[in-house]
């Protein structure tokens, strides 16, 4: 099992402590923001990536980032959103940190019909990148809070876009993106509601996202297994290292998920996500958890998202502190 640990010796921390910020200066800041402080737990989604320009980008905020005022997030320049499922986009979140437990979270503030990510999009006034035919949803969502509906930028397959020094790609996955009635009003939301459907906002997808100092990230979304993660994320944009969903049922297994890094994307380091279960106790892997299989499945190192917790990785996809 490769869970990569590397903590900084008391040399490189002096060192550091006389030279502040010379890893934002050359690295990427990766910060998990989960349930459960210091743990990766069931419905851990979200992630905040620094690049060394400065530019913060949240990845799928779902519902345990603590609402618009999560001291955690900070300045927020841009928004990834890779489909409307509640616990992507935020139905609703918790208060406090870690209530529940890890396994069962508890929430308790609800967000819709706006949503969590249109609540922080809002508040933070960053743009929000979208793709399949959500780009209208979520501009009338702005509009009926009387936000700018200009912050939602269109990114469908094939296409990118800039925030600062960054350039996001969009890319496929393999999911549904159906989103809940609790997200609409009027009788339109109450009919779909009654009749047990969802209102389709066209293809889920994912994201390459390369950064200023080299470092390209995969960013997976919800998917299945899908050629795309060869011949596109793979051989057109390289990536060194990929956020991969390991959950199962909705998404790739254990054992999937370790396929699609060993011999489709191939990346030199691999962050779990989406394993809908408590995957860590004190920071360390659960036995005989979807983590730990897949652990022991994949061959590269893998990086844990424990909450709180920032990663700093360079621009071959290394990571230099926090892992």
């Amino acid at each position: 099992m490769d869970f990569t640990r590397l903590l900084a010796g008391p040399v490189v921390a002096a060192m550091l402590a006389f030279a502040p910020g010379v890893h934002a200066a050359t690295d990427v800041v990766i910060t998990p923001l989960g349930s459960h402080d210091g743990e990766f737990c069931a419905a851990d989604r979200a992630m905040i990536f620094e690049d060394p320009d400065g530019t913060r980008i949240l990845y799928d905020a779902g519902r345990t980032v603590r609402g618009a005022d999560d001291p955690r997030l900070g300045r927020i320049d841009a928004v990834l959103l890779s489909h409307a499922h509640g616990d992507h986009l935020g139905d609703q979140h918790a208060a406090t940190a870690n209530n529940g437990t890890c396994a069962r979270p508890e929430y308790g503030v609800m967000d819709a019909p706006n949503s969590n990510t249109v609540n922080i999009v809002v508040a933070k006034k960053a743009k929000l990148l979208v793709g399949g035919e959500m780009n209208a949803f979520f501009q009338q969502k702005l509009r009926s809070l009387n936000a700018d509906p200009t912050l939602v930028v269109t990114l469908r397959f094939g296409a990118s876009s800039k925030i600062g020094g960054v350039t996001i790609s969009s890319v496929p996955a393999v999911h549904s993106n159906g989103v809940d009635p609790s997200f609409l009003t009027g009788d339109l939301a109450m009919s779909m509601k009654a009749n047990g459907l969802t209102a389709d906002l066209g293809p889920a997808g994912g994201y390459v996202v390369q950064f200023t100092n080299g470092l390209v990230v995969y960013l997976s979304g919800d998917t299945g297994v899908t050629a795309d993660q060869e011949l596109v994320v793979r051989r057109l944009y390289k990536p060194q290292l990929a956020v991969l969903n390991i959950g199962g049922t909705f998404t790739v297994g254990p054992k999937e998920a370790a396929y699609v890094i060993d011999d489709l994307v191939k990346p030199k380091a691999v962050i779990p996500s989406h394993a809908n279960e408590a995957s860590t106790q004190d920071g360390k892997p659960v036995a005989g958890s979807r983590l730990e299989a897949f652990g022991k499945a994949v061959h590269v190192p893998v990086y844990l998202p424990l909450s709180g917790k920032s990663m700093t990785i360079d621009g071959q996809g290394k990571c230099v502190a926090g892992c």
